[in-house]
């Protein structure tokens, strides 16, 4: 008999992914766990399996196509077996036109008249700039829904049962445009906003939009950091890890956050709480030839510094040849962005949503500095954090700041928590 394979959720909050290669065709033989298709959604590549062994029938989704969760994208059944195309459901004829007939699963109601009860609804509807973003992208009048938040605000959940009520809209008449290769200046070449490019502008957006940004900046003389690292490097270059500076901005961050659990939050916004994260999952964003992409540490707390060095290398690595595991680009509490590794000093990072705070590190530079009245020259290190003005007040961004540049100062201190 046949099976209709469903895209499913393959991470956590999946919604949809891309077609990128069909590694079967129309007519193949595949097993059980045999790959099907290459997809890529949130930042990676996978490979889905076949649910079960027997006949490919029929494709229903092309390469470079947009699936959803839930979508039929391939008929499997067994060999001779025919497959047909569901009959769009009958409709009933009456004299006024043709019904469409209820769903077999509509369950009966029996319906008791009551007074008509009129709905005023506010012209200026109260919820956050994150729901009426899902709203314009659903079509949604947001001040024609009713919020069942506290006083009126209208919640995500809200806004979809709404959409889902009012139904979708009949789709427009395709119409062929001609896509021109030139502007009034030259010619241009268009690409696509696809794959890994599409989920980081769509993530940036949701970022910037939601989460009011402030970014505050200061210094942090590593030189000793810096002369401890060079002293280890050979030592861990012997058991095959590359050690650089930033497991130790990872053990600094820590200290920060454990100071300051506000920075290793998320905000609720539907129900309105700040949930405290009491486990340190730091993300190192990576530049990839695809795309940015941010492999997440888990458990840094209770890792040493060339454990962390290790999992890095492999993570980065990973992300880069596109062979990492969708778990291991979730669950970040907060994010490293080491735009240093390419020259950069300063930045302005966007959070990593719904993370509420990223720490921005530049490169190090030899700089001359004043110590004990001497001008000398030290290795100086720039560091830049966004966080979310919702969660985090100044103040407490810039002591966090002080505790992290506390422990690259006196990396003794580091030491002595690893």
């Amino acid at each position: 008999m046949a099976f209709e394979f469903k895209f499913p959720d393959i991470g956590e909050g999946l919604t949809e992914g891309e077609i990128v290669r069909w590694l079967v065709k129309e007519g193949d033989e595949v097993k059980e766990g045999q790959p099907l298709v290459e997809v890529e959604t949130d930042k990676a590549l996978a490979e889905i399996p076949s649910p079960a062994t027997g006949v490919v029938l029929k494709i229903l989704a092309k390469e470079k196509e947009i699936i959803k969760v839930g979508q039929v994208i391939v008929i499997i059944g067994e060999k001779g077996e025919a497959w047909a195309a569901p009959p769009p459901r009958p409709r009933s004829v009456g004299v006024v036109g043709e019904l469409e007939e209820a769903p077999e699963e509509a369950p009966s109601v029996t319906v008791t008249a009551e007074p008509v009860k009129t709905v005023l609804v506010s012209e200026h509807a109260l919820a956050t700039p994150a729901v009426r973003a899902l709203a314009k992208e659903l079509g949604v009048d947001i001040n024609q829904v009713k919020g069942s938040g506290p006083e009126g605000r209208v919640l995500e959940k809200d806004v979809r049962q709404f959409a889902d009520a009012k139904g979708k809209p009949p789709e427009p008449e395709k119409k062929v445009t001609k896509v021109k290769k030139y502007d009034l200046y030259g010619y241009v070449d268009r690409i696509p906003l696809r794959g890994v490019r599409r989920t980081i502008a769509k993530a940036m957006v949701k970022s910037k939009y939601t989460a009011p940004h402030v970014t505050a900046m200061d210094e942090a003389d590593v030189t000793e950091l810096w002369k401890i690292r060079e002293k280890e490097k050979k030592a861990a270059e012997k058991k095959g890890i590359k050690l650089t500076i930033l497991p130790f901005i990872i053990k600094a961050v820590i200290a920060g956050l454990s100071e300051h659990p506000y920075l290793n939050a998320t905000l609720d916004d539907e129900n309105e709480e700040i949930i405290l994260k009491k486990y340190f999952n730091i993300g190192v964003a990576t530049d990839t030839p695809e795309g940015l992409m941010v492999p997440v540490v888990k458990n840094a707390k209770d890792k040493s510094i060339l454990q962390i060095a290790q999992e890095l290398t492999q993570l980065v690595e990973k992300a880069r040849n596109r062979t990492i595991d969708l778990a291991d680009l979730k669950g970040g509490t907060f994010t490293i962005s080491n735009y240093g590794a390419l020259g950069g000093i300063y930045a302005t990072p966007i959070i990593n949503y719904p993370e509420v705070a990223i720490l921005g590190v530049g490169k190090i530079r030899e700089m001359p500095v004043v110590r004990n009245g001497k001008l000398v020259v030290r290795k100086i290190l720039s560091l830049a954090l966004s966080f979310d003005h919702r969660v985090v007040d100044g103040a407490e961004g810039a002591r966090f700041l002080n505790t992290v540049i506390a422990r690259l100062e006196d990396p003794d201190m580091i030491l002595l928590e690893t």
